[in-house]
């Protein structure tokens, strides 16, 4: 699969306001879009997360960019560096008709992602444990 690094800059904060605080990174590598169950390695530790490439059609935006949600995350890590591994695609990307739609979608990715590790040896004990 793909993965990218970067050093996460402060957005628009969208993904906070619709109930998924994301990290976002500048995207170099050419990634086809969609929405990625992924694991992100912050300091020494790595994380079971979801990231989204590319842009934000829902808000006709045309940066093409990472947003990473940390599954059971809750710091601040606004300047660090993190790298992202994308393990699985689970949808392309896609404009929703409204933000209250998107979150019924964001919720569906979540819950396919916490399976997703649930069912693996890393997400197991990772999903169950809070990080903060």
């Amino acid at each position: 699969m793909y993965k990218c690094w970067g050093k996460v800059r402060k957005h628009n904060q969208r993904g906070r306001r619709l109930g998924f605080p994301t990290a976002n990174i500048n995207l170099t590598k050419n990634i086809p879009e969609g929405i990625y169950v992924s694991q992100t390695k912050i300091g020494n530790k790595q994380y079971p997360s979801l990231t989204f490439i590319g842009p934000a059609k829902t808000f006709d935006k045309k940066k093409f960019l990472a947003e990473t949600y940390v599954l059971n995350f809750d710091k601040n890590i606004y300047g660090k560096w993190i790298s992202i591994k994308l393990l699985k695609k689970i949808r392309g990307n896609q404009k929703f008709a409204s933000a209250k739609d998107l979150i019924k979608q964001m919720k569906k990715d979540e819950k396919e992602a916490r399976e997703y590790f649930f069912n693996n040896t890393f997400g197991r004990k990772s999903v169950q444990n809070s990080c903060k």
